[in-house]
């Protein structure tokens, strides 16, 4: 039967709290937003400035005295112990300075590097939206959209990234299967597949034109290059150089392979006395000059030959109606377990008076 096609069902809406980086938002340091003529980064606290006002201790180390009563302890000696050696100098420099009051140059110097660098971070947090991480933006991962009140509405929304989709090969489409009705009805209108395909062969030559009627949705640039391959395969009329097939899009055709619905298969079959709704099959319409290939038995196959079978029921296809055309009638399989006749009806039938064969293609199967 045709195939159906259901909509998808919506999944389950994101979770909201639960989800990755959805974080309470980082609250920012006081400062670290400019209002006004206030300056964006503060000067060192009163305290830091206070405490290295008073001449530091001397260094500490094995032959440091311990510190007298006209050198009081450095509460902030853990901040001002740092060593913040430049790049490149020695050992004898830094000891230097370290003692007197280098050493509270270095300490304010620390004080205030520090100080730059926690409103700086702090400031970079806040600005990059709190809940959301920074790996997550950089993959452009996309949020829920309940909290974009955490996000800068300047800032654009990163894309995400198209998945990149692999090309099906002819192969691979002549083995898939279309959506179409069984009842189809399209517009009756045909278009001729623009374009030319040279003859490759020797002997008579055909030349056909391919019109698709409009509406089926189906690919008709894979329908035209089925039709000239298979054609001119070596397995099929074209055998030992027996006639050759061009396909031309405009100019005078010896005969139109057609692509149609079964509704207006079954109007042009009609016109040369022939049924094809019965069985929902294809013909080739004698009295004028289409061959008229049913759409639905292009998308969907025949329980014949079955779903994995769809690439050889579609050459089958073009030749038997072909070979209506360069005068051949239906045969039937005589022998048992044998491969069917190109010409049998092989959408109907692969078991007629008894005699089951098996599917065939091909006017000459062994090429």
């Amino acid at each position: 039967g045709p195939m159906e096609r259901h909509p998808e069902r919506p999944g389950p809406p994101h979770a909201g709290p639960g989800r990755i980086g959805a974080q309470a938002p980082t609250p920012r340091p006081q400062g670290s937003q400019s209002t006004g003529t206030r300056p964006l980064i503060p000067g060192p606290r009163k305290e830091f400035v206070e405490a290295f006002d008073t001449p530091p201790p001397a260094p500490r180390g094995a032959n440091a005295a311990p510190p007298g009563p006209e050198a009081p302890a450095d509460p902030y000696s853990s901040v001002s112990d740092w060593d913040e050696r430049p790049p490149g100098a020695d050992d004898g420099a830094t000891k230097e300075s370290r003692g007197g009051r280098g050493r509270t140059f270095t300490g304010i110097a620390a004080a205030a590097v520090t100080t730059v660098l926690a409103v700086v971070v702090a400031g970079q947090v806040a600005h990059d939206g709190g809940g959301r991480s920074g790996a997550a933006q950089a993959a452009g991962v996309d949020r829920g959209g309940d909290d974009d009140t955490s996000r800068s509405d300047a800032r654009p929304t990163p894309a995400p990234k198209k998945a990149v989709v692999k090309a099906l090969s002819y192969e691979q489409k002549m083995a898939k299967a279309y959506p179409l009705a069984p009842k189809l009805k399209a517009s009756g209108k045909f278009e001729a597949v623009p374009g030319a395909a040279k003859a490759p062969g020797k002997g008579h030559k055909y030349r056909y034109r391919i019109d698709v009627e409009k509406g089926l949705g189906l690919d008709s640039g894979l329908f035209a290059q089925a039709v000239q391959k298979t054609l001119n395969d070596e397995r099929s009329w074209a055998h030992d150089g027996a006639m050759t097939f061009e396909r031309i899009s405009t100019g005078d055709p010896d005969f139109v392979i057609t692509l149609a619905s079964p509704g207006t298969t079954a109007d042009w079959c009609a016109k040369s006395g022939l049924d094809t709704t019965e069985d929902n099959v294809s013909c080739d319409s004698a009295a004028t000059e289409r061959v008229m290939i049913n759409a639905y038995r292009w998308a969907q196959g025949s329980s014949t030959f079955g779903p994995d079978k769809l690439f050889s029921y579609r050459q089958m296809l073009i030749n038997h109606e072909v070979g209506h055309r360069l005068g051949h009638n239906h045969v039937s399989c005589r022998t048992p377990g044998a491969l069917a006749p190109v010409m049998q009806q092989q959408t109907k039938s692969l078991d007629i008076d008894n005699i089951k064969c098996r599917p065939n293609a091909w006017v000459y199967p062994t090429g």
